[in-house]
């Protein structure tokens, strides 16, 4: 098993979102290999903050772009490379989604609700985050 740095154990990820006649709606993509719902989500590269790779992950995989503040809206953790990644998790105001995206061939996007969302996704973790979402 090759050892990663332990930068790429803490990872960032957005939960894009928009508002349509005043429903709260959560964009979530599929995961590449095993194809579950997840939220946008990587490594915070050295030299970007993690709001700012969050972002550049929420434009790579779901192919959107938008606002988001500092605040972490929650944390989860789970295991990779034989350790355990923490992720900070940020809430993006989606702005403009676009037709084609760096992985728009590897990944599915859909528009749910937060009820949906929370059932689709299966990291408990992340559930409970979304479960907690709200404007304001």
């Amino acid at each position: 098993m090759k050892t990663r740095p332990s930068w790429f154990y803490k990872q960032s990820a957005v939960i894009p979102y928009r508002t349509v006649a005043t429903k709260l709606e959560i964009l979530l993509v599929t995961s590449r290999r095993k194809r579950r719902w997840i939220i946008p989500k990587g490594i915070i590269d050295p030299g970007t903050t993690a709001v700012e790779s969050a972002c550049k992950e929420a434009y790579e995989e779901a192919g959107v772009k938008g606002r988001s503040d500092q605040r972490v809206v929650g944390k989860y953790e789970y295991k990779k490379w034989g350790g355990t990644c923490v992720v900070k998790v940020f809430a993006l105001e989606v702005k403009s989604v676009l037709g084609s995206w760096p992985e728009a061939e590897l990944r599915k996007r859909k528009w749910m609700t937060k009820k949906q969302a929370v059932k689709q996704v299966e990291h408990p973790g992340l559930s409970a985050i979304i479960r907690k979402f709200s404007l304001g």
